[in-house]
C-alpha cells in the first residue's frame, strides 16, 4: 500500500499503514486517485519539524476528505484514528493534520526529524516515507518566511498509486 509523490524537489514514496489506519489510508489513497493533491503546495515548512501539504488553496485552512467529495459538504471531515501505538518517532512519519476538534480532511504532514512525541495523540500517523529522504532534506533546508511559507514554491506535481487494497467508493470518479 504505497503512493509515489512527485514533487518539485524530487520523488517521495510513502508506505501506508492500511491495517492500523484504514480510514486515513483510504482517504489519502482515494484523494491521490482523483488527483486532489496535484499542484498542492507544501504551504508550511518548519525546519527540523514538519512539512505540511494537502490544502488545494495553499493557505492551510482548506481541504476536504474523500467522503466530502462523494457524499457532500457535511462529510468534509472525518473522525481521527488516534492511538498511542503509532508514534511520531521516525524521520519521514506521515500524519493527517488534526483541525483542533479531532477531525481530519485532506491536509497531512511529513516529519522532518525523529522523536516528535509531543505530536502523539494529537495527529494521526498513517504512513511513513520509504524512499526520498534526500527530498525531505531539500524541503527541510528551504528558505521560509517567519510563518513557515517557503519563498520558492515546493509543490506536489503528481501522485501515483503504487498499491491500493481498497475498492473505489461509489461516485469517486
Amino acid at each position: 500500500m504505497a503512493v509515489l509523490v512527485e514533487t518539485s524537489l524530487g520523488d517521495i514514496v510513502i508506505d501506508l499503514y492500511t491495517e492500523e489506519r484504514p480510514r486515513c489510508s483510504l482517504n489519502f489513497l482515494k484523494l491521490c486517485k482523483i488527483k486532489f493533491y496535484n499542484f498542492c503546495l507544501f504551504h508550511s515548512v518548519q525546519r527540523d519539524f514538519i512539512a505540511q501539504s494537502g490544502d488545494p488553496v495553499g493557505g492551510g485552512q482548506g481541504g476536504r476528505s474523500i467522503w466530502g467529495r462523494v457524499r457532500g459538504e457535511e462529510y468534509n471531515m472525518f473522525e481521527a484514528e488516534v492511538s498511542p501505538r503509532l508514534k511520531h518517532k521516525k524521520l519521514g512519519t506521515v500524519s493527517m493534520v488534526d483541525n483542533g476538534s479531532g477531525l481530519h480532511g485532506s491536509q497531512f504532514f511529513i516529519t522532518l526529524r525523529e522523536n516528535l512525541s509531543y505530536l502523539d495523540g494529537k495527529h494521526t500517523v498513517f504512513g511513513e516515507v520509504a524512499e526520498g529522504f534526500d527530498v525531505l532534506s531539500k524541503i527541510n533546508e528551504a528558505y521560509c518566511d517567519k510563518d513557515g511559507h517557503p519563498f520558492q514554491d515546493i509543490r506536489i506535481y503528481h501522485t501515483v498509486i503504487l498499491d491500493d487494497p481498497f475498492p473505489d467508493l461509489e461516485g469517486i470518479l
